[in-house]
Order: C-alpha cells, then sequence, then structure tokens
C-alpha cells in the first residue's frame, strides 16, 4: 500500500557564504527556522503532514533541495524567507530565489508559496519576479493551511479567493486577498512544536556567545516570548509580516516547557531569546526568569534590549535564569542622529546601563550603526569614539540599509536615493553590499567607515586587555584571529582601485 502523499515541504534557504562571505565558515551562528517551526507546528496541528528543509543547516544547494522535492513529492512547497531577525528577510532572498527556480526547473508541476518579511512588504514584486505560484502577504500559518484547504478541494477560483493572505493571479491579474487576521492566543496555536523534524546536531551559536568556552556552542536552539515590536525604529522592518506594531506575549510557561524539552532532549544549554525586544515587559520577563530560576539548569541565554527598557533591579533577576549577555541597540554616538532615528535615548542613560548590566555580571554585546539619515564622517566618529567607551564585550557594526518594509526604504523611494540592483546588496557583510548614502556622505564613505570600525574596535589593545581578563589569553587570541579575516567589498574596490590612480 503507498504511503499518503506529504502535504506539506517547508524550506528554510540557505546561501550562507554569499551573506557573511568566509565569516560563516565558523563564526556565525547556525539557528533552527522560527517560522519553520512555528507554520509548520500550526499545519501539522490541523491534521495535515509536514517535512522541512533546513538547507542552511544542512548546506545544501539550489539543485540538491530540488532533488528532495522530486522524492517527496508534496502538494505544496513552502519557501519561509524570514531569516534569524527582521533584516535577514531581504538578504535570503537571492537563496530562495535560486531554490524556488531549481524547484521549478525540475518539477514544473510543483506548486510553491513563498512567505517571509521581504515578501510582506513586497508581496506584488516577489509574485511577478519570482518562480512561484502564490506569496503571502502576513505571517503566514492561516494563509497555508487554508491554501491547502484550497488545493484539496481542486484550487478553483472560487476557493482561492476565500484564503486569507494570499497573493496570487487571478486570470492573470495579481490579486491580494484580505488579509489573515494575527494569532493572538499563543498558548498552543504557534507552539512551533517541531523540533524532531529539524536536524538538531547542526545548530550552533555565534562564537561571542561562548566566549571563553567554546565547546559550549553546540548543542543550540532559538526560542521566542513573543512577536512583534511597539517601537517604530525608521531602520527596522519587523513588523512587515503583521501590518501593524503589536507585541503579542507567549505565555512564561509555554516558555519554560519549550527550554526544559530542548535541554532534556536534546542537552540544549546554550540558547537565544529571538524576540526582537524580550527586555520589554517586566511582569512578562519577571515571570520566565523566576520559572527558569526555580528549575536551575544553568543555561547560557542571550536576549535583545533597549536601553530605555532595562530596569537596574531587573538585572539580578536575569542574571539568575541564566541570561549571560544582552544586545543593546545603541545605534549612534550622536544625539541628533538617535532622535532622527526614532531612537529617544540618552547618552548619559546609555553609559549608566551598560555599567548596571555589567555589575550584575551580563555582558553587552552594542550594535551600531553607520549612515542613519542625519549622519556625517563627524557623528560616524562619535558613534564609534561611544563604543570604545563603553567597552562592550562584542560589538556589531552595521551600515544603514533601506530594507524593504522599513521606514527608510520608503524614504529611499520618495527621495530617489541608491537602492541595491539585487538582493544581495542588502546584506551587511556581503560582497555586493550596498548601503544607504546620507546627504553628507556617500554610500562609499558609509561602507568604507563601518569596515574601518570594525577592525579599529576589535584592535583597540583597552578591550583586548578586558576580553583577557575575563575570558583568558586563548580568547584574546580567537579575536585577533577574527580580524585577520577581510570582507571583500565590490564597491570599496572600486574606490581603491581609484586612490591607487590618484
Amino acid at each position: 500500500m503507498a504511503a499518503p502523499r506529504l502535504d506539506l515541504l517547508l524550506v528554510n534557504p540557505g546561501g550562507r557564504e554569499r551573506i557573511y562571505q568566509e565569516l560563516g565558515g565558523e563564526l556565525t551562528a547556525i539557528e533552527p527556522p522560527l517560522w519553520c517551526r512555528l507554520i509548520g507546528g500550526y499545519v501539522r496541528d490541523r491534521g495535515y503532514s509536514i517535512a522541512i528543509i533546513d538547507s542552511e543547516a544542512v548546506n545544501w544547494g539550489p539543485e540538491r533541495v530540488a532533488e528532495e522535492v522530486v522524492t517527496l513529492a508534496p502538494r505544496l512547497v513552502a519557501m519561509v524567507v524570514f531569516g534569524h531577525q527582521p533584516s535577514a528577510s531581504t538578504q535570503q532572498m537571492v537563496a530562495a530565489g535560486e531554490t524556488c527556480g531549481a524547484i521549478k526547473a525540475t518539477t514544473p508541476e510543483t506548486t510553491i508559496i513563498i512567505i517571509g518579511g521581504h515578501v510582506s512588504a513586497l508581496p506584488v514584486r516577489t509574485l511577478a519576479e519570482e518562480a512561484v505560484d502564490f506569496a503571502c502577504k502576513g505571517e503566514g500559518p492561516v494563509t497555508v493551511v487554508q491554501l491547502l484547504d484550497a488545493l484539496k478541494d481542486g484550487a478553483t477560483r472560487d476557493a482561492l479567493c476565500t484564503v486569507q493572505g494570499l497573493v496570487w493571479y487571478d486570470n492573470g491579474v495579481i490579486t491580494i486577498n484580505p488579509p489573515a487576521p494575527l494569532i493572538d492566543d499563543l498558548r498552543g496555536e504557534l507552539s512551533g512544536d517541531v523540533w524532531d523534524l529539524l536536524p538538531m546536531g547542526r545548530y550552533r551559536a555565534h562564537n561571542w556567545q561562548c566566549l571563553g568556552d567554546p565547546v559550549s556552542r553546540q548543542p543550540y536552539a532559538s526560542i521566542y516570548t513573543s512577536l512583534g515590536c511597539p517601537y517604530k525604529c525608521v531602520f527596522c522592518c519587523i513588523n512587515a509580516p503583521f501590518s501593524v506594531n503589536r507585541y503579542r506575549m507567549r505565555p512564561p510557561g509555554k516558555v519554560l516547557d519549550e527550554i526544559v524539552h530542548l535541554h532534556d532532549v536534546y542537552g540544549v544549554k546554550t540558547f537565544k531569546i529571538i524576540d526582537e525586544m524580550f527586555v520589554l515587559n517586566e511582569r512578562h520577563v519577571e515571570a520566565i526568569c523566576n520559572l527558569l530560576i526555580e528549575r536551575d539548569l544553568d543555561l547560557n541565554i542571550w536576549a535583545y534590549a533597549r536601553v530605555d527598557t532595562v530596569k537596574p533591579h531587573m538585572l539580578e533577576r536575569l542574571r539568575r535564569a541564566g541570561v549571560r549577555w544582552l544586545a543593546l541597540g545603541i545605534e549612534s554616538g550622536s544625539a541628533m542622529v538617535r532622535d532622527g532615528a526614532q531612537k529617544f535615548i540618552r547618552q548619559d542613560d546609555i553609559v549608566t546601563i551598560v555599567s548596571d548590566i555589567h555589575k550584575a555580571g551580563i555582558s553587552v554585546i552594542g550594535n551600531y550603526i553607520f549612515g542613519l539619515p542625519d549622519d556625517d564622517e563627524a557623528s560616524m566618529r562619535e558613534t564609534l569614539e561611544l563604543a570604545k567607551e563603553l567597552n562592550c564585550e562584542f560589538a556589531n557594526f552595521y551600515s544603514a540599509m533601506a530594507y524593504p518594509g522599513s521606514s527608510l526604504h520608503g524614504m529611499a523611494l520618495d527621495n530617489g536615493w541608491a537602492l541595491p540592483e539585487s538582493w544581495a546588496g542588502y546584506s551587511q557583510h556581503g560582497y555586493d553590499c550596498l548601503p544607504l548614502p546620507t546627504t553628507k556622505v556617500t554610500a562609499t564613505t558609509v561602507l568604507g567607515f563601518r569596515d574601518r570600525a570594525f577592525h579599529d574596535y576589535f584592535a583597540n589593545p583597552r578591550y583586548l586587555d578586558m576580553i583577557a581578563m575575563r575570558f583568558g589569553h586563548e580568547t584574546r587570541t580567537l579575536i585577533d584571529e577574527m580580524c585577520q579575516k577581510r570582507l571583500r567589498r565590490r564597491l570599496l574596490e572600486g574606490e581603491g582601485e581609484k586612490r591607487d590612480e590618484g
């Protein structure tokens, strides 16, 4: 008797080597795909069979994924392009598009829907440009279930008209159906409990999360405790799939259950809380911390926070719960530039909060952006000097990008600013990276400053001495080795030739 046909195959696109160049080999994290899990669990809970290909984790290229599609012969393939933080969706579109193309070239009859933050921001363009049958405007779970229902009934026009959030060709015209409602009940509707379908041995933490203890990078997992963000930073596109600035919290007991399951079944002690803003609602955070303290699992957790939502009295509890790193969106050393980016934080508050976090025994990863709308070379130097003053245990330096779904993208279109010609140009660490210019500095200046700032920070003797004291001399050596890796940039190579000629 033949086995029942697979209903849904979810694919997480790869392309890590393009996104991070050689940094992707050992330094970056490989994370479980959150939205493959959430959509997959929602679909499976409704009686449909599912499988997941995490091509990033297993390192499969487009042709290998297409071969597996032939073997599995699913009714529907969902290409899930969310990435591991909001801006990652656009940079993954290159691998996603190539994989969809390979699937269609191998089995043209395969039905494909593409889902993600980038897709929600540009649904019509995505459907028009990519080798897919449908796109999704929205977060995806409801749309996928309703599409499977419609396919089961023969995918008639009447059936497709009822699929909420579906973007499709209706008699040759691209049509966007009314949106699916956001799922507010996070007690069980978006459990993401499909860990049994993932290559759990393949996931690893970022190198910085395990400074001084590199062995603990694996096993590793990322979980969520909330979805969305109530803030409106101009550079962020997190709410593109949700269409509104909403913040939905998962019950603390469900968070604990998932952490305990991953700890007991897979031996995971190293976690990322993937929320864009974990340290936000004090009651929510406190309840999760209390449950984790009670279980005493000896965890290494990192999470995002805002300077203006971290309260000193919360820090001791966070550390006891296993939070060893907080990532702060500091963004700029210039108050004027921060205000222009809708990031209203005082300089003194930044210094004080970082100091308080350190006193609680929690490490800080500072996030900084060069090339925000009001930036010039002087303000970018202010940002670098602030980073050096704070001397966080790690730092991310970014160039301002007009990610689809962000306010900056709308501003770029309105002002005729140059945008990347391909989605690869939105990758912060990619060869084709093309950041935004400002009214005072060019994109080339922004990118060059960013790359020099990275090496300036991590080669700073004060920083290296702190690292050796905190994590040991071997870790200092690892930082030195990391700094030997230089990103190749198309934009900067051209500038180098011009300087040589001059």
